[in-house]
């Protein structure tokens, strides 16, 4: 479903630019070496001994991580790793993939654990994958996948609502490409006027859009407004996403407001991390919710026609001068 008609107006505020701090964690490995000590066999009087030091990690070395190369997926093998009888190993993914045939050697897998190899991956820490974007963390091998389906440095999914679109990347890139690939409205400033037409509204089908990015604080915004059955009856949604991760949106609020004939509906709240998909958020009912019968209500006339005006704006919310965090639903 389509709007047929389309007007935004946005105030421009001047922006303030805030700088976000972030730390970088160092984190030294221990190698032990095995030591032989023994004394001078030319002293007859004295007794030649030996003290080995066995290590207590193993020394991480490019051949282990290639050890615990799938190399069918070429992905990380996590427990059961499987081998077959000539001991080449794969993951347990792959051996669905493979018909039971070692992708080596070609002989059949079975169903060998490879003990060992998981074990040696006990004793393993790895830096997380996005190291280069941000993150200095180290984790044991076993818990990197669930750090890393978590890290605050992982690339953000993009927003757009009108699409399943698979592009990943930085705020920065996600704006760029939702502009330039998405053809998404960008406007600066904290408040927003915009005007829905639709010339039928008796036909609401499940639709999508997202209107508008906004620029300010030096953070970046996504208005949607969507349209959908609830319980059997349309509605009509709006509500605002930030583009960033979930504690960062606590420092900022923001009001909806539609109405006409002398009668209004707002909504206020925190706008929801990009983290969270456009959908979740919808079936959540996190947002301005306006029932069809009041949104032609709203729009007068002979109610033949949609005509709906959202106004609202973005503010940041205070800092507690004694702890240093944000007071929320206090308006600036």
């Amino acid at each position: 479903m389509d709007f047929d008609h389309i007007e935004c107006v946005s105030t421009s505020d001047e922006l303030n630019e805030d700088e976000i701090p972030y730390h970088h964690h160092r984190h030294q490995h221990q190698h032990q070496h095995r030591q032989n000590s023994y004394q001078n066999p030319q002293n007859s009087s004295s007794k030649a001994h030996y003290v080995n030091v066995v290590p207590s990690k193993i020394n991480h070395t490019p051949s282990v991580y290639e050890l615990l190369e799938c190399p069918v997926c070429t992905n990380s093998m996590y427990p059961p790793i499987h081998q077959c009888h000539n001991g080449h190993t794969l993951c347990s993914t792959c051996k669905t993939l493979v018909n039971n045939r070692c992708p080596t050697c070609r002989q059949e897998l079975g169903d060998i654990r490879c003990l060992a190899l998981e074990k040696v991956a006990e004793s393993l820490e790895l830096p997380c994958k996005y190291c280069s974007l941000g993150c200095h963390g180290i984790f044991p091998y076993y818990s990197k996948l669930k750090h890393e389906a978590l890290c605050n440095f992982r690339p953000y999914s993009c927003p757009y609502a009108g699409s399943e679109c698979s592009v990943v990347g930085e705020i920065k890139y996600l704006v760029a490409h939702l502009r330039d690939d998405h053809k998404v409205d960008m406007h600066s400033g904290c408040t927003f006027n915009h005007r829905y037409v639709k010339s039928n509204p008796r036909e609401v089908d499940n639709a999508t859009w997202m209107l508008t990015v906004f620029n300010c604080f030096g953070q970046y915004f996504c208005l949607h407004f969507e349209a959908f059955q609830l319980s059997m009856a349309p509605v009509y949604m709006a509500f605002v996403r930030f583009m960033g991760d979930e504690n960062d949106a606590r420092n900022y609020s923001y009001s909806l407001e539609v109405g006409g004939n002398g009668r209004k509906l707002v909504w206020e709240g925190t706008p929801r991390s990009i983290r969270d998909g456009h959908r979740k958020v919808r079936d959540s009912h996190d947002g301005l919710i306006i029932q069809r019968n009041m949104a032609l209500f709203f729009s007068g006339g002979d109610r033949k026609e949609l005509k709906l005006r959202v106004t609202g704006r973005i503010w940041k919310e205070p800092l507690n001068p004694d702890s240093g965090t944000c007071i929320p639903n206090l308006c600036s």
